[in-house]
């Protein structure tokens, strides 16, 4: 299996909407459903902002298959000066989920978050805010090297209520690569 990541395209969007549509049941207790965000989401790539797009790529050129989109990956909130913090947010996509791909292909996006800029972000610092009955993510921040730093109540509006998180964070002096 190769996993890379890699920035979306305009050209993505028809994969993209499949890819969440296929994936609402899965995604639905955790973030809105919504299959047409892409062309948005690209409008508002910048300085406080990035996408990646995790791909499979054995399975990205199939024709009739699930076009190798592993999962979307949102560094957001990007703060340079002598902050350089952002927040990671991210979905896994059916057929994908739970089958090991989503790991490699974060591991790649926090590379490139505290890789040295041009082609890195330049951040000393991540954070991921999750539901605390998500259990999958609260795995994957662990397994990522994230640690604990506390808990916050109805942190972000979701699904029409106030979503408590836990927070994790995670510093380049911490980061152990790819």
């Amino acid at each position: 299996m190769r996993i890379s990541i890699r920035e979306p395209r305009a050209g993505d969007a028809e994969a993209h909407r499949a890819a969440v549509l296929r994936s609402a049941a899965h995604l639905s207790p955790w973030n809105p459903v919504e299959p047409d965000a892409l062309p948005e989401l690209l409008r508002r790539q910048g300085a406080g902002l990035r996408t990646y797009l995790i791909v499979d790529d054995d399975e990205a050129g199939q024709v009739g298959g699930a076009g190798g989109i592993v999962g979307t990956c949102n560094v957001a909130n990007i703060v340079l000066g002598r902050f350089r913090n952002a927040a990671l947010g991210y979905d896994s996509y059916l057929p994908y989920a739970g089958t090991g791909r989503m790991t490699p292909g974060l591991r790649l996006v926090v590379d490139r978050c505290f890789g040295a800029r041009p082609q890195g972000l330049g951040l000393h610092r991540l954070e991921i805010n999750i539901q605390p009955d998500n259990d999958r993510s609260l795995a994957m921040a662990r397994r990522l090297g994230f640690r604990h730093e506390g808990f916050s109540p109805r942190m972000l509006f979701i699904n029409d209520a106030w979503r408590d998180h836990e927070r994790f964070a995670l510093t380049a002096e911490e980061w152990r690569g790819p």
